[in-house]
Formats: structure tokens, sequence, C-alpha cells
């Protein structure tokens, strides 16, 4: 979807239509959720500081995101895909894999039926969307955001190579800004450079993700489509008003980010045993702590237990905390085929 939370905002507030639009809190503290393309303008975007934001763009209006709308506008999307093809693959609320080689209406081409879903997009929802067509998942994310908004894209498998060898490596899917920041140390600014070394050079600077850098330079990504993807982790944090600088207030402050894991364990009847605990300092500066158990955790107790303890070796701070969160992975992989991956930010 096109620039989807602050779109659906557009569509439902015509006042809004035309000007720059931010998802998320106004407050010094708050962080942009989505901005609309008259936004995007003056370099605003997802995750940015609200403040910092404000400062790009003054005319910026913020409004409060309501996630039980865009849950509905997903769902509507996600039943015109299933008429389709069963073979989906949620990314987010917005966004999604389709396999379409074997579809339910028997149509040979995969790009009409890209044009089809566009169309019954945007006669019941009143939105646009983008779509890109490819032979791989890898060159069909990228050619969903080669004509956006409201476009259309095919990568075939004879453009495919020559496509990735001229795209600057920080705008690859997978790649983000300390991996492009790494590769361009390297000397690597484009396919083309990614193409011109050795799976075992992607090993030897990449690790596990070495292959899969080696491959998609070359056009080449054999990850199926995978429906009923297995949920790998989930979290909650929250950015405080006013910066922590005490354990207690910072324990206080972990309560409802440990409720909002756990209620989500219990509903879904999975547990995990690598807790994650997430600090951002007043600077922007962030850290992780992990601690994994021999088994999921079975209470909240625990859970809590485990995160206090993380939380206390930072202590005491030289500097403020911003933000905190929690996230559970290793999950008991047994249960979780059944939901799709969605954010559990507060």
């Amino acid at each position: 979807m096109d620039a989807f939370f602050a779109s659906v905002e557009q569509r439902d507030d015509p006042w809004l239509r035309g000007k720059p639009v931010a998802v998320g809190g106004s407050r010094e503290r708050g962080v942009v959720a989505a901005a609309s393309y008259e936004a995007r303008k003056f370099g605003v975007h997802s995750a940015m500081p609200s403040v910092i934001a404000k400062r790009k763009c003054p005319d910026l209006i913020f409004v409060k995101p309501r996630f039980e709308v865009y849950k509905e506008i997903s769902q509507q999307m996600r039943a015109i895909f299933a008429e389709y093809t069963p073979i989906i693959e949620p990314l987010s609320l917005d966004e999604a894999y389709l396999d379409v080689t074997e579809n339910l209406k028997g149509i040979s081409s995969a790009t009409e039926i890209a044009e089809q879903i566009r169309a019954r997009i945007r006669s019941e929802t009143n939105l646009t969307a983008s779509a890109g067509v490819s032979y791989n998942k890898f060159l069909a994310k990228l050619a969903s955001d080669h004509r956006k908004p409201d476009g259309l894209f095919v990568i075939t498998p004879k453009m495919g190579p020559t496509f990735v060898e001229i795209l600057p490596v920080r705008k690859f899917h997978g790649v983000g800004p300390a991996t492009a920041a790494k590769m361009m140390s390297l000397g690597i600014e484009t396919g083309l450079d990614l193409k011109a070394h050795s799976l075992a050079f992607f090993q030897e600077h990449f690790g596990k993700s070495g292959p899969y850098y080696y491959w998609i330079a070359r056009g080449i990504d054999e990850r199926p489509v995978r429906a009923d993807r297995i949920r790998k982790s989930v979290g909650a944090e929250n950015t405080f008003a006013a910066d922590l600088f005490t354990f207690d207030a910072a324990r206080a402050a972990l309560q409802p980010i440990l409720d909002k894991v756990w209620r989500w364990c219990e509903n879904a009847g999975t547990h995990g045993r690598t807790v994650t605990l997430k600090v951002k300092y007043a600077d922007f500066q962030q850290i992780t702590r992990s601690r994994t158990a021999a088994s999921p955790f079975a209470t909240r107790a625990e859970l809590e237990r485990q995160s206090f303890e993380l939380l206390a070796h930072l202590f005491p701070v030289a500097k403020g905390v911003r933000l905190l969160g929690v996230s559970l992975s290793s999950l008991d992989e047994e249960r979780t085929n059944e939901k799709p991956q969605l954010s559990l930010g507060l």
C-alpha cells in the first residue's frame, strides 16, 4: 500500500488531502509511524522522532493512529488476495507476497493478476497500492518500490540480473543502514560491485547472511512464499514523555510492556525462552541485552525476573533512558504457525 496509515487518514478526512501528514505522536518524545507523500518531500519518514520531523516540515500535521481501522482495511485486502491464491505471506498490515503460479482464477499472466488486485483495492477501499511482479521474492519486492505511488512494475527473467547490477545496495530489501555502511566501507556501492565478490568473501564478512547477498547480486532468490509463516519473536516497547534516570523508575515503566508481551503469549498459547531488553538513551544510542533459558518461560513472574536482572546491570546510568522494549524469541514453534507477524508496539 502507498503511505498506508497516512493515506487512510487523508481518505477519511478531506481536510488532510494534499497536505503533509504524519501519523504518530506530536509531542517532543513522539515518533512518526507513517508519513504522507507530501511530508516525504521534506525528508519526513517513519521511525523519525517527531521533533525532527517538525523541524524538517514546519507545516506537518500530526494525526493519532487508528490501528483498528488499519487492521480492518488490511483484512479487506487479504480477502481480495485470497480470491486469487491461498499462498499469501504477510509482511505487515499493508504488504504481502503472493505466489500466483497456480492461481484460483486460472489467469496465465501474473501482471494481469496484479492489475486486477490493484483495481479491486482502489474500488473497495478508495486507496492505492503498488505492485511488483517478478520470478522471485527479492525482485518482486524491488519492483514494488520502483513505481510508487500507485504503480506497477515487472522484472522479467531477462531483466533481473541487469536490474540488480545498477541498483545501489542501500535500496536492496534485506540490506539495512548498518549493513549498507559496512558494504560501502568494503567498496560495495551497487549490485554490480556486490556481484564482483565470491561466496567465501560474503561468508567471511557477513556470516550467515553472506550467501543471501551473494545470490541476490545475481538475481537469484530461492525462498518460497510461505503461507502461515512461523513467527520468530514477539515484542513491545514504549517511548517515555520524560527520560528515566533511576532503576526504580525504569522497572515501573517496564511493567506495562511486560504485560503486553505476556498477554500475547497467553492468547496465542505460545512462550519463548530468550528475552531481549532494548534500551534507547536520550542521545538515541541503542543497546540490547539478551538471556536464554533452558526452557520457555512458564510464568509472567519468570519473564519479569529475567527482564529486571538485565535492566539492573545497566544502572546507574550516565544519561537518561528514553525508550524501553522487551521481546521474546525462541518461541515454541509447534504453536506459532497460525499467526502473521504484526507489530506489538505500545
